[in-house]
């Protein structure tokens, strides 16, 4: 099995703003939003389903 790493879109969540972005634009909707504990929702990948296409990453105004 190959082992395949996905993009980090964050370390921790005060680097995420939630715009959802990168759900938005994923071409195999391999990403989810999730509702934390607070209400605010953040983007998770699945490893599963992820092409490692980086458009989550080139998207994201947090990391242009």
């Amino acid at each position: 099995m190959i082992n395949k790493k996905v993009p980090i879109l964050y370390k921790l969540k005060e680097e995420c703003c939630g715009c959802s972005a990168c759900y938005a634009i994923c071409p195999v909707k391999a990403i989810r939003m999730e509702e934390d504990e607070e209400g605010f929702e953040y983007p998770l990948i699945d490893e599963h389903i992820c092409l490692n296409c980086k458009k989550c990453i080139m998207v994201c105004p947090f990391k242009i």
